[in-house]
């Protein structure tokens, strides 16, 4: 594994005399980070760790690191105690329930809508299994200088994705733009708006059917949309295999006037953009809704830990209300914590353009999960890591012109019953 980052947050020793405690473990902790999430645990882990006498030993890797290299060390002695993790049904075998260790009261009156996810299919798991971090929606952001530049009108709430494709492809056309729209090369990304062309993803007994005719509009529509020059060749067609593809420097250098991602993006936006005005806009509508992607991150304890109390203790700690308000606070975060929804979160002295994305992304959350209720079938199903790593292989290969639509489709379907039977 690669290396990047090793943080050693140890009080342990005064606190232990303090404390009078006869022992202390050390937890591993593997942690990602898209802007400052594991900056912030560190923070939390101190707490924890005077608290306690036990010490955190965090490791803070690339995404792609947690992605594709976690599982295979989780079926070696390798594994970590402790991961952040996105996902979140897919590894369930490997995960420690935490029930016997943890307040299970408490965790299901403030994330009982969320805890589903992280558990085995079939409704009868009902073990608790880690800590919702925050909550996550796709969805677009603009360039809203180069609309001004333009002098195009941005489309509204409501707006179809054919609209903003066509405001995008005056704004290009206007400024003279090598593309308008750039999305990051992944399925999760790319079924928001497949959801919003009809795309069903699965049938009345759960199990996945991705080519129907939503999901066929919709691959017809994003190659076309290659085609004509709206979006980059250096975006997907750049790819290859399950390969993810960040697009997020093609918005920050002003290559494209939008970038589809998600709620995730708006502590790096904030931070990093200062040469133009942005802003997030509600998920483009289509004939089966005004589809978005939630998802999230979570905290999870392995069963080969030799430390589980330990690792129990400090998931328990961080999912506490207040240390989950300090953490929303200070990552710009939408919180999985039921209560602080209610009451929400004080973001301080928030940038009028954070503020007004956290307010978009929240009312896309509630959006998608009335009109394109798949959306969260499909973050809870446990192989959807499976789907995510083969829509983007062929449909890549339809826009290079690999591989025609239509075998493209087909081999999309067969691809993903086989490994979902392996």
């Amino acid at each position: 594994m690669t290396k990047l980052q090793t943080l050693r947050l140890s009080c342990a020793a005064t606190a232990l005399v303090a404390a009078g405690a006869v022992s202390a473990d050390e937890v591993t902790f593997l942690c990602y980070q898209n802007g400052n999430e594991c900056d912030v645990l560190g923070e939390l882990a101190a707490g924890f760790e005077a608290e306690t006498g036990h010490t955190v030993a965090m490791e803070v890797v690339g995404y792609e690191i947690v992605r594709d290299q976690l599982e295979n060390q989780l079926q070696t002695d390798a594994a970590p105690d402790v991961a952040r993790v996105t996902n979140l049904g897919g590894l369930n075998q490997y995960y420690l329930d935490l029930t016997p260790y943890v307040d299970a009261d408490y965790m299901e009156a403030s994330y009982g809508a969320v805890l589903p996810w992280y558990r085995a299919p079939g409704g009868e798991d009902t073990g608790i299994y880690g800590w919702p971090t925050e909550l996550t929606v796709t969805g677009p952001y603009v360039n809203v200088t180069m609309f001004d530049d333009a002098g195009v009108d941005m489309p509204g709430t409501g707006a179809t994705w054919d609209d903003w494709a066509a405001a995008l492809g005056e704004v290009q056309e206007t400024l003279g733009l090598d593309a308008a729209l750039a999305m990051d090369r992944t399925a999760h990304r790319w079924a928001g708006p497949a959801f919003s062309y009809g795309a069903a993803f699965f049938n009345d007994a759960g199990e996945p059917i991705l080519v129907d005719e939503g999901f066929r509009n919709y691959a017809e529509t994003f190659v076309g949309w290659h085609e004509s020059g709206l979006m980059p060749a250096d975006g997907w067609p750049a790819g290859t295999g399950t390969a993810y593809r960040n697009a997020a420097p093609l918005f920050l250098d002003g290559s494209v006037a939008m970038h589809m991602s998600g709620s995730w993006m708006i502590g790096n936006y904030a931070e990093n953009i200062t040469n133009f005005e942005w802003r997030a806009v509600p998920a483009p509508c289509g004939p089966g809704g005004c589809g978005a992607m939630p998802g999230g991150a979570g905290i999870v304890a392995f069963e080969s830990t030799d430390v589980p109390e330990a690792a129990a203790a400090f998931i328990e700690y961080l999912a506490r209300e207040e240390n989950a308000a300090t953490f929303a606070a200070q990552t710009r975060s939408i919180t999985a914590h039921q209560g602080l929804q209610a009451s929400g979160v004080d973001y301080g002295d928030t940038d009028p353009a954070v503020a007004a994305a956290l307010s978009t992304f929240a009312a896309s959350i509630g959006e998608s999960a009335e009109s394109t209720p798949q959306a969260f079938t499909f973050q809870g199903y446990a192989k959807n890591f499976v789907i995510y790593g083969v829509v983007p292989d062929y449909i890549t290969q339809v826009i290079t012109g690999e591989m025609s639509m239509d075998d493209a489709l087909a081999a999309i379907d067969a691809d993903v019953a086989a490994q979902i039977a392996e």
